[in-house]
């Protein structure tokens, strides 16, 4: 169980206000539940370049899967929410191609230096300077810096572990592969499960062993820079679990938020009603036949 509830819910309100205030001019967004976990989604999208079932085209070498792998993620990492905030590590094609060691490195770095992680990370030091969490560190540009470096510090370290060192050494794809498709039910099970359950390098499924053992390594480490008063075990846990529920509210968002996109925005990308007939063109005047026509 999650130990300190409001502290998860004021950061989510700070990530919230962040996008409110950064994201005020929308940009592109990129665009029934079982009782086991799925052994993968449905898919929602394909890629042609891809052999699939029936299909007679050669399996790709692993040189071709590399490089639709490196086009694919070259195309992940223009993907920002209302145009801002940086959604690198979503992909909406189910069969995507496997990511190498070096591509995983590369997505985990694109994500860990974006400048509104800097961003999140200030507005978050602000919120706990003015509640004056972790008094230790105490108040004034030292504090705030102290704080700030705190911040940053556990999402890159979980970013590091969590999609880069462990799902390299264990073989799982850091990403989040949306569903799209089904029951608002189902996808809001499916998107909290993809922290405890992911898919693997091979395309199979299973249980997300780099997620829950890079926030608890996020959190050892974390021992290292926070307050005397707040390390040990049992605080170390209690930060794993809250950044895994926050890693779940911000999967389902990520899931939901191209129907959401569409939903707020839809009047100003709308086309005109089908129904709505365009008024007839009107046909160039031959002036030589009109002046024939008055002659007559």
């Amino acid at each position: 169980m999650i130990a300190d509830v409001p502290a998860f819910a004021r950061r989510c309100a700070v990530l919230y206000g962040a996008w409110a205030v950064l994201g005020g001019i929308p940009g592109n967004a990129q665009t029934s539940a079982s009782a086991h976990l799925p052994d993968a989604p449905q898919t929602q999208q394909t890629d042609q370049s891809a052999p699939g079932k029936g299909s007679t085209q050669t399996p790709e070498s692993p040189e071709e899967k590399r490089r639709r792998a490196q086009e694919e993620l070259k195309k992940e990492e223009h993907q920002r929410i209302l145009g801002v905030v940086p959604n690198f590590g979503t992909t909406d094609l189910q069969n995507a191609a496997p990511l190498s060691p070096k591509q995983k490195i590369e997505l985990d770095l694109r994500s860990s230096i974006d400048p509104f992680v800097f961003v999140a990370a200030g507005l978050d030091a602000a919120e706990e300077q003015g509640d004056d969490t972790f008094p230790e560190y105490g108040q004034g540009a030292r504090g705030y810096g102290k704080r700030f470096g705190a911040s940053y510090a556990d999402t890159f370290d979980g970013n590091l572990w969590g999609n880069a060192v462990l799902p390299i050494l264990l073989h799982e794809d850091p990403r989040y592969f949306r569903k799209g498709t089904g029951s608002v039910l189902h996808r809001l099970l499916y998107s909290a499960a993809t922290n405890v359950w992911s898919k693997r390098d091979n395309g199979r499924w299973g249980p997300n062993y780099a997620n829950i053992g890079g926030n608890l390594i996020a959190g050892g480490i974390s021992n290292l820079y926070y307050p005397a008063s707040d390390r040990g075990l049992e605080l170390t846990v209690e930060r794993a679990l809250t950044v895994t529920a926050e890693g779940g509210a911000g999967s389902e968002f990520v899931e939901f938020w191209p129907d959401i996109s569409r939903h707020l925005f839809h009047r100003r990308n709308a086309l005109p009603p089908a129904d709505q007939e365009s008024p007839p063109a009107t046909k160039p005047v031959d002036q030589h036949a009109r002046t024939a026509a008055i002659v007559q």
